[in-house]
């Protein structure tokens, strides 16, 4: 009888764990539809990691290649050759996950 309840309880909760994992909804134009929406989901996730001082890298620029969207910050210095990096995060269109983030020295 013990074995029988642990089987039940746990494909019940594989059960649980893969409808969790499917979206109810998912939009046409994908959870990231926009350069505008995918610059502020990425300094959302940037701030919490390296600060409030990874905003003196706007503007910050969002390109689309495929379902992916690559923001990448601005390197402000006047010199010929400049000291530091920008912060990178990779972006998935349709399902909004975070699929890198680094930040470049």
């Amino acid at each position: 009888m013990k074995k029988r309840l642990m089987v039940i309880a746990m494909f019940m909760a594989a059960l649980g764990t893969g409808y969790s994992q499917t979206p109810s909804y998912q939009p046409k134009a994908g959870f990231v539809p926009n350069a505008e929406t995918a610059v502020k989901v990425a300094e959302a996730v940037l701030i919490p990691v390296y600060g409030e001082k990874v905003l003196s890298e706007r503007p910050f620029k969002a390109t689309l290649e495929g379902d992916v969207w690559t923001v990448e910050g601005t390197l402000h210095c006047g010199a010929p050759r400049c000291n530091g990096g920008t912060a990178e995060v990779k972006i998935s269109k349709s399902t909004g996950q975070i699929l890198h983030m680094i930040h470049y020295k």
